[in-house]
């Protein structure tokens, strides 16, 4: 869902000059996991009364679409990635203190195993409430694809048309790979969905109802921003009129491709990985995502080649990442070749992540901390390994409890 009014005006930097994070977690009962739908409650012990966002130190906390969600982000961008996972974790324990009076605790990971939307939805009900009234009008805001996704946003800035022209053409390249490395999000409702990034799923079906909100979810490729505009926001704008004719929806947040422009923070913001178990894994990904854009922004010849390869053949290597994981085995020579400058490159996913991995510039830490999830394989995989094909109710409950102690001890999951 949008973010909307942030707390802090967002200068317009040029790009790689800072970095936007956003993470999203779950509030859950301490004991049986079941959502608790307290976002409120927690934001008012901040700021004394019911508000949708507060500042905590260098980030803000916020409301999302769904009472049992809380966001914690930036507040305004930061200068670099490295260390950053340290603030988030802060925030994270004082919320898990604030929180375990009421019985409740964060969980991580992009989906709540056992989640009945149906029958535990409930929608922020405060200010701002008329945007998450009018989705629901349209979309019936009670499934997975809409109170059940968690994920990391990142932004990155542009400050031009051609800085813009550049950046979006690099991300549109490295969005199919993500879910190799990200995928987080393999049980619904106590079952696994056969995907291991479900959240992937449903996140490219819950509007189908308006096709052109989220396209392929691959974005377009475009030549400028008035190309993006014309391509991508006017024929955006005239589908959602006939069902929103107060225009409440009709902004560029709108749109649900897996990378969007946010022209009032003058950023791309990244929307499609799964939060991790940990805020380490979070940073440690964000940084190679970085660092790969980084790389092919600054070529030539993979931003002229990557701009005429078909979006749906992207969006065809997006989602069999999404379904395999790491195990997946990408079949697009020439987005490959791009990607790896290799012809020969193993096309499992996860030998390209590693093949990668050791070229970008990436910190310390989290070179350390990426060496070890593709060594595990995604945090779908290892919970696959662990809980097996059938796993029983307490099993999975056990499991993501364990989930939500690495999230307090800023620690992988192992399986």
């Amino acid at each position: 869902m949008p973010t909307i009014d942030p707390i802090t005006p967002q200068p317009h930097l040029h790009a790689f000059a800072g970095y936007g994070i956003e993470l999203e977690y779950m509030i859950v009962d301490r004991e049986s996991l079941s959502v608790a739908p307290m976002a409120d409650r927690l934001l008012a012990l901040q700021a004394g009364g019911i508000v949708n966002e507060v500042t905590r130190g260098g980030l803000a906390w916020s409301n999302e679409l769904v009472l049992h969600v809380v966001e914690l982000k930036t507040n305004g961008p930061a200068g670099s990635l490295p260390g950053l996972d340290q603030a988030f974790i802060e925030s994270v324990r004082d919320i898990n203190v604030q929180l375990s009076p009421m019985g409740a605790m964060l969980l991580p990971t992009a989906m709540h195993p056992l989640f009945d939307p149906a029958a535990e939805t409930r929608l922020w009900p405060h200010g701002q409430n008329e945007i998450y009234a009018a989705y629901d009008r349209i979309f019936a805001c009670r499934g997975h694809g809409w109170s059940n996704l968690q994920s990391m946003h990142i932004n990155l800035p542009f400050f031009d048309d051609e800085e813009f022209r550049r950046l979006h053409a690099a991300i549109r390249l490295v969005l199919p790979l993500i879910p190799a490395l990200s995928a987080a999000s393999p049980m619904v409702e106590a079952a696994w969905s056969g995907w291991m990034d479900g959240r992937l799923k449903f996140y490219r079906d819950n509007q189908r109802r308006i096709p052109e909100i989220a396209g392929a979810v691959v974005p377009e490729a475009v030549a400028s921003i008035d190309d993006y505009r014309a391509r991508i926001l006017e024929p955006m704008y005239r589908a959602i009129r006939p069902h929103d004719p107060d225009d409440i929806l009709a902004d560029d947040w709108l749109n649900s491709r897996g990378a969007i422009a946010r022209f009032e923070r003058q950023t791309i913001e990244v929307r499609i990985i799964d939060i991790q178990e940990c805020p380490a894994a979070d940073l440690a990904i964000a940084e190679a995502v970085v660092a790969l854009v980084r790389r092919l922004y600054h070529s030539d010849e993979a931003l002229e080649h990557g701009q005429a390869l078909s979006t749906r053949a992207l969006a065809g290597q997006l989602f069999e990442a999404a379904r395999l994981g790491s195990a997946v085995r990408f079949d697009h020579s020439p987005w490959l070749s791009l990607l790896t400058g290799r012809a020969d490159i193993d096309r499992e996913g996860r030998a390209v992540w590693l093949e990668l991995l050791s070229k970008l510039d990436v910190s310390a830490e989290s070179a350390a901390v990426l060496s070890a999830m593709a060594d595990r394989g995604t945090v779908a995989e290892a919970l696959r390994r662990r809980l097996g094909e059938s796993p029983s109710r307490p099993a999975v409950v056990d499991c993501y409890r364990e989930l939500a102690e690495c999230l307090d001890r800023n620690r992988l999951f192992r399986p």
